[in-house]
């Protein structure tokens, strides 16, 4: 059994302007889920992404719009939100004081959330390949220049 004060827990931060807080999890040794609770300063957001599995969650302060394929859908305190795997979403801090949500993914979905997610993620991701593709360029080019 573990009790944690959520603002004793280092946040870091994530998205644009938002500071995340991973309450349990691997550390933890939470056995199966992931608690994290945000906050996203007036006009800030997480981040655009998607991920293969379900990603609940509950707002506890403030109010905001969910952007999504679907179009943007508002929410406020007291709202739960439940995404399906592979639903593109960011969460958008449309009021004028900070939002504050707690959220539960998977263990694995701790590490997994965002590589691929959103045109910012698919940039990421095509950086990471071009800065692979220079390095391995280098490598070759010091290889076959010694003699």
């Amino acid at each position: 059994m573990l009790i944690r004060n959520v603002e004793e827990v280092p946040s870091i931060p994530y998205g644009l302007g938002a500071r995340k807080r991973v309450i349990f999890g691997e550390k933890e040794n939470a056995p199966t889920f992931v608690m994290r609770v945000f906050e996203v300063p007036p006009g800030g957001a997480s981040s655009d992404h998607c991920h293969d599995f379900e990603h609940e969650v509950l707002i506890l302060k403030g109010e905001g719009v969910l952007k999504g394929s679907w179009g943007d859908a508002p929410f406020a305190e007291g709202s739960a939100i439940l995404l399906q795997p592979n639903e593109q979403h960011q969460l958008v801090n449309t009021g004028d004081e900070s939002l504050h949500f707690m959220c539960a993914v998977p263990l694995r979905g701790e590490e997994a959330d965002c590589i691929t997610g959103g045109s910012g993620g698919r940039w990421r991701v095509i950086a990471l390949i071009a800065a692979a593709m220079v390095i391995l360029g280098v490598l070759i080019w010091g290889f076959s220049t010694r003699g």
